[in-house]
């Protein structure tokens, strides 16, 4: 799959998934910045990558791509947010290919040659036939990534799918695995490779007669689906800060409306981009756990500090690499400006005064708790019965405001006087949508 296409995939699965049947085809294509041509040909090749991904499985465990949509509430690994994972960066030839490959090594061990001759009995009629060259250059691939194993020194090379560990589980062990990656997945960030691990995980259970679903000892219910489409960005972005190297992106603001913009390759129909090309040094990524965003922090030549929300990074390159010297400067640079960030705000420190009020008649005071769990390096400063007072010095209002209008009535603001009269106006404002429409209700 192409980089373009892929970054067209994943905002079309955000809207998929968050927007579900709110927008007609049309509404779908205005507001992803495509045709409905495009649109169409899109969720032909999504259907398409749903029947590659499960060759080989019984009808029953089959799916369409329209049963993926309506996803089980608690099903967290939501598989329509993360089959895309799975063909990044793979052909269709190639998908098919791979699963063709692993799927003979489960059982035995084969050659290259002897997988030939599979690859060419199996692969599709109207498709091209892989010659031996190609098959060795998956098999190499595989290996690499820890997929199938070598199993003996001499030529011709033979090999295996790695499955030791699970093969060498007792069931009891493997269902104990499978609770263990599920919690950590559905806690963790980042988190994709987790669910993957889980799904790999469930079908190794299923094979056993086990029914993970039947006898899971947790559930989920996931509110920030673009966080894991998100994650398609973590690893490049994060090989890029390793190696000191710049990022040349188009970004798509979130607040602008539009969400992808093709790349004008033919010139018969070039339009203006909606978006801005970017060249920074990638520094720091940010997790706002509040509302599920993953943030890029860098430095742009000429801009100085520069904050980007993830879902807004398309057609991502490397560019060029610094110095370590420079990057370890720029690096500084962030870290000082950010020191009393509440997330990845850089305005001027303002002292933030809350009082807090224990819940009255409970043993447990999840208020305090709350406080002390979220409150960062902020410190409780007086303490009673049924009241304290917490203190920070924050980089500005606007990202701990929303952290303190959570508590609703358990929390009064003092200082600023400004930030205490901003509230004061926005409680009379919601007191007014509760008023009584007739005198007698």
């Amino acid at each position: 799959m192409a980089r373009e296409s892929f970054d067209k995939e994943i905002q079309f699965l955000r809207m998929l998934a968050l927007a579900g049947g709110a927008y007609s085809r049309q509404q779908f294509a205005d507001r992803l910045g495509i045709s409905v041509h495009t649109y169409d040909k899109t969720l032909r090749n999504l259907k398409g990558m749903v029947s590659i991904l499960q060759q080989g499985l019984p009808a029953e465990q089959g799916s369409e791509l329209s049963d993926w949509l309506r996803y089980n509430y608690y099903e967290s690994a939501d598989p329509l947010l993360l089959f895309l994972f799975r063909a990044k960066s793979l052909k269709e030839t190639e998908s098919i290919r791979l699963s063709i490959l692993l799927t003979a090594l489960q059982t035995q061990e084969l050659t290259a040659k002897d997988l030939q001759d599979v690859c060419s009995e199996q692969m599709p009629a109207d498709g091209p036939q892989p010659d031996e060259k190609t098959v060795r250059g998956d098999l190499k691939y595989l290996e690499e990534v820890g997929v199938i194993l070598r199993v003996n020194e001499g030529r011709p090379y033979r090999y295996r799918a790695a499955n030791d560990l699970i093969d060498q589980l007792s069931d009891d062990e493997l269902l104990d695995l499978y609770d263990y990656v599920d919690v950590i997945a559905n806690t963790q960030t980042p988190s994709v490779q987790g669910y993957l691990l889980r799904d790999t995980l469930k079908k190794v259970l299923r094979k056993r007669g086990y029914h993970p679903e039947a006898a899971e000892t947790h559930r989920y219910k996931y509110n920030y689906h673009s966080r894991i489409l998100d994650e398609a960005h973590l690893y490049t972005i994060f090989g890029a800060i390793q190696q000191r190297k710049k990022l040349n992106f188009l970004y798509l603001s979130p607040k602008k409306g539009k969400n992808y913009a093709s790349q004008n390759t033919n010139p018969l129909f070039e339009r203006e981009t909606k978006g801005v090309t970017e060249t920074v040094l990638p520094i720091r990524v940010v997790y706002d756990h509040q509302y599920g965003r993953w943030y890029l922090i860098g430095h742009h030549s000429r801009m100085g500090i520069m904050k980007f929300r993830m879902e807004g990074l398309t057609q991502i390159e490397e560019g060029d690499a610094v110095e370590e010297e420079e990057f370890a400067q720029k690096l500084s640079s962030v870290e000082e400006q950010m020191r009393t960030s509440w997330v990845t705000d850089t305005t001027r420190k303002i002292k933030v005064v809350a009082r807090f009020y224990n819940p009255g008649r409970s043993n447990a005071n999840f208020i305090r708790e709350r406080v002390e769990a979220q409150g960062q390096w902020g410190i409780i400063t007086e303490n009673s019965d049924s009241t304290f007072l917490y203190e920070i010095m924050v980089n500005g209002i606007y990202e701990i405001k929303p952290w303190l209008r959570s508590f609703g009535s358990s929390c009064e603001v003092l200082e600023p006087p400004w930030l205490r009269k901003q509230f004061i106006a926005e409680w009379k404002e919601i007191q007014s949508y509760y008023e009584s429409i007739r005198e007698n209700i």
